[in-house]
């Protein structure tokens, strides 16, 4: 490849986009039949969402999508990444198919056709029908037989207007801080063997989603899984640190991506989980290790390693407290954590296509003035990040596109709507939408298809 700088274009395929997710941004939480999720329940536990807030109106984008799309056409947006809200389909998970939600959807992809915009449809982001949970949720293998329905259903009714398919986002987030820390819905506290038959759980459901575009997502269709890997940059880039960064990456995601591509759970995994190790049964690595056509990547932030010392493979290092971060406390701002993600895993797990499925920051006072947004730190972690895009693929890495989180500040779970995502500004109140000086910035950068 020829080698890139800065100011080189991004490679003519390069997808630039922007994300979203139903939970987060629809709205018409019980509207047209839609059935109640576990986000739905938790929001409503006094103490666990700030300040109350719930899901119940968030952006309206359920009523609001064409103009939406509309504003994300005029930024030249051309592929953007969403999901589907599982119990809008099937309100109690298994149960019945609720025709109004299949409804909604084609009228939003027809919108998004309309307005030149290509979707990026994920499976599950997070919100698992309430009944579902009651039976068990991610800890019972009910939700996996669930899943495989509602996945045929959504592939099959929309394999005209979908091609690309992403099956679970982020499954660390709705498995373990959600079963084990309890920090998101549906708050539960369960032991370390429960913890990880819910990944189980969840990668057989990633699974299903394979299958399914695989039998009934037509001609071009791909899918692939979004994963939240744990990122880390070596503190040097010698070849002792970066050996110790890959020892670092392959442990610390052995039981998600390692047991995928393993087409089984690690021998160090299953020696560190012991008698916590997941139940698994005959054929569900067929099911998990089902070939996938991508790899999306949600990158916010990593953790800086080197070489140990006394024999240790490596040394991850705590931050200093003054490490600059967002508003979010868990954002250190790691602009280098692209190029390591991506890096290591093509080099570690063999992917052919790479995506940035979400990167973004968290801010919480970003006001409008005289019709503006001024979100400079916004504008300064996006260049930041893409500049670390744009070496990776420089150095062979097969990064084939970025998805900015988010499109519209949103509904961000447990912080409610006190910190905002976006690079449209929405104000709550009146449903007005600002595009800030970030989604400017974004927009040259799409129209130049370079850095600016």
């Amino acid at each position: 490849m020829t080698a890139l700088t800065y100011t080189s274009p991004f490679p003519a395929d390069f997808v630039f986009g922007v994300a979203a997710a139903a939970p987060q941004i629809e709205g018409a939480a019980f509207t047209d039949g839609k059935g109640e999720s576990i986000w739905d329940r938790f929001c409503r536990q006094p103490g666990k969402v700030h300040d109350g807030d719930t899901l119940d109106v968030a952006c309206d984008h359920y009523h609001r999508f064409d103009e939406d799309f509309a504003l994300m056409a005029s930024l030249g947006v051309k592929s953007y990444r969403l999901s589907i809200a599982w119990p809008r389909i099937y309100p109690s998970g298994d149960g019945e198919l609720n025709p109004a939600g299949l409804d909604f959807y084609h009228r939003l992809f027809a919108s998004m056709k309309k307005h030149g915009i290509e979707p990026w449809v994920t499976m599950f982001h997070w919100d698992l029908p309430q009944a579902l949970e009651d039976r068990g949720g991610w800890a019972s293998r009910v939700t996996v037989d669930a899943f495989a329905r509602y996945a045929d259903t959504i592939v099959k009714a929309f394999a005209g207007a979908v091609r690309h398919w992403i099956t679970m986002n982020e499954i660390r987030c709705f498995t373990q801080l959600a079963y084990g820390y309890g920090s998101k819905a549906p708050g539960r506290t369960e032991s370390a063997a429960v913890v990880n038959q819910t990944f189980h759980h969840a990668l057989l459901c990633h699974g299903h989603g394979v299958r399914a575009v695989r039998e009934f997502g037509g001609a071009g269709a791909v899918v692939g899984l979004t994963d939240n890997l744990d990122v880390c940059i070596p503190v040097t880039e010698t070849p002792a640190d970066i050996a110790a960064a890959r020892t670092w990456f392959l442990q610390m995601n052995a039981h998600v991506l390692g047991a995928m591509h393993a087409g089984r759970y690690p021998a160090d995994y299953l020696e560190r989980v012991g008698p916590d190790a997941p139940d698994v049964r005959a054929g569900d690595f067929d099911l998990i290790s089902l070939p996938t056509d991508h790899l999306g990547l949600n990158i916010y932030t990593g953790t800086y390693v080197r070489a140990g010392s006394n024999g240790a493979a490596f040394e991850a290092l705590p931050n200093p407290v003054n490490y600059p971060r967002a508003d979010s406390p868990w954002l250190r701002l790691v602009p280098q954590s692209i190029y390591w993600a991506t890096r290591l895993a093509a080099e570690c797990y063999g992917h052919r296509a790479l995506y940035i499925t979400e990167n973004g920051c968290g801010y919480n006072d970003e006001p409008v003035v005289n019709g503006e947004v001024l979100d400079l730190h916004r504008r300064d972690f996006l260049r930041n990040h893409l500049r670390e895009a744009h070496r990776a693929i420089a150095d062979g890495v097969p990064l084939k596109g970025y998805f900015l989180w988010s499109f519209i500040d949103n509904y961000e779970w447990e912080d409610g709507y006190q910190r905002r995502f976006g690079i449209v500004h929405c104000d709550y109140e009146t449903q007005v939408r600002t595009p800030k000086l970030s989604a400017r910035y974004y927009a040259d950068v799409i129209r130049e298809r370079r850095i600016l």
